[in-house]
């Protein structure tokens, strides 16, 4: 008998992971290519189809889920916009690979993604109510409530990394000034210290003062950050991804103590803040529990 299963793709700036999935989150197979550069949707779009061809060369999986680093319509159909892609406006990318492949798919936030799979499969299993940021290139977010992933009016919720932070900050990518982003993403570490996180977390964990420093001020700025957040959304609990999660021992205690410092009480009851536990298949498995939803839905035929 044929397991049935689906692709989960995860496009990224420097690489395009894929992944072919069961019902139950098993990973059958998986491919990483690298993303082209110029990376224009023509490039790209070429570049993923002969993927998932190498991927599912008998073309078996039922439906396709696509994380793309910028907000995807309601319907995820298309690919709004990326500010870190060049060309990527409108981009109707769900059309291009049904067109392709004769099965649905769906094409969502990148961030969402990794916190569908961590509600899924990871660390948000345990709650109805969390929220996840991605701190990596940039600041992803997803917003999870009532154990379903809230997407807002347009399909654009829960762009968590670009809410403002400091107005006199610097300029970001989406237009706003000293957004969040400016301060706790790769770019902005790489620019506050001329060090990559993985270095800053190693020079932390042999005792290095002034890398111990900065995280306690990254930290504090994180903190400040969710204070926002937790006003807002009150959530059960805060999921911590991306590459700079690796360092969360140096950094989550300051980033807890500075929420407990300027959040009431009542807004921050049973409140815990973890790092994710899907590392780098996040995406991809939040890809393929959307194309399980497509399935399950019966979504095919609507469109």
């Amino acid at each position: 008998m044929v397991i049935p299963e689906v692709i989960g793709i995860d496009l990224g700036g420097t690489a395009i992971k894929l992944g072919r999935f069961t019902v139950d989150g098993t990973c059958l197979k998986s491919l990483t290519v690298v993303t082209p550069q110029p990376a224009t949707p023509e490039a790209v779009i070429a570049v993923m189809l002969d993927a998932i061809a190498q991927l599912d060369p008998e073309n078996q999986a039922v439906a396709i889920g696509v994380g793309t680093p910028g907000p995807a319509d309601a319907a995820g159909r298309i690919a709004k916009v990326s500010i870190n892609l060049p060309g990527w406006h409108d981009v109707p990318l769900a059309d291009a690979l049904e067109a392709k492949f004769g099965k649905p798919a769906i094409v969502a936030n990148d961030a969402n993604c990794a916190g569908l799979g961590e509600a899924w499969l990871g660390t948000g299993r345990h709650f109805q109510n969390f929220i996840m940021l991605t701190l990596g290139t940039g600041v992803g977010g997803a917003i999870i409530l009532d154990g379903k992933l809230f997407i807002g009016h347009y399909g654009a919720a829960g762009e968590l990394g670009l809410i403002s932070f400091n107005p006199d900050g610097p300029i970001c990518n989406s237009g706003n000034q000293g957004s969040l982003e400016q301060y706790v993403s790769v770019t902005a570490i790489r620019r506050r210290t001329g060090k990559e996180p993985a270095e800053l977390g190693a020079l932390a964990k042999a005792g290095d003062a002034k890398a111990l420093a900065f995280w306690q001020e990254y930290g504090r700025d994180l903190g400040i950050g969710l204070t926002s957040l937790m006003y807002v959304l009150t959530p059960e609990a805060i999921i911590i991804g991306g590459g700079v999660s690796a360092s969360a021992e140096f950094f989550l205690p300051a980033a807890k103590a500075e929420i407990e410092k300027r959040v009431l009480p009542t807004s921050r009851v049973g409140l815990q803040i973890l790092p994710a536990e899907l590392g780098n298949c996040a995406g991809m498995l939040g890809a393929a529990k959307l194309a399980w939803q497509v399935v399950e839905m019966g979504r095919w035929g609507d469109n």
